[in-house]
């Protein structure tokens, strides 16, 4: 139970704070373009990082072939990113915008072409020396 929690919790936990984020009715820093470039940013942040951790979580959790560990969590992510848009949708001032589906893309993209660099990097990996 306590791989479990150590490996599943990061990722619903971060789901949970994009979703807190989503229902903030303005993240304006009003800086211009600047607020503009730094949203997009704080996108493909997010959306790295929650690759990443759902990536973690089923290459320490299951023996799969590689071809079906790098869809999952594309898969997981990319469809948290359309409820993430479905939901802003529902929140005052905010809308549901497709663009930001492709930047979030972008970040679960960037995250695949740096996977080599850190393959075995220790935060990818749960109980080995």
């Amino acid at each position: 139970m306590k791989k479990f929690l150590n490996l599943w919790l990061p990722p619903c936990a971060w789901a949970g704070f994009i979703f807190y984020l989503s229902g903030i009715q303005s993240l304006t820093t009003n800086l211009g373009v600047w607020d503009f470039i730094l949203r997009k940013i704080a996108h493909v942040s997010e959306y790295f990082i929650l690759t990443m951790l759902i990536y973690r979580a089923f290459k320490n959790s299951f023996r799969l072939k590689t071809m079906w560990l790098l869809a999952w969590p594309v898969c997981i992510s990319l469809g948290y990113a359309l409820t993430d848009e479905f939901h802003q949708s529902f929140i005052a001032t905010r809308s549901g915008n497709s663009a930001d589906v492709v930047i979030d893309a972008a970040g679960i993209a960037l995250f695949y072409a740096l996977l080599p660099i850190f393959r075995n990097a220790a935060f990818l990996t749960y109980g080995k020396d």
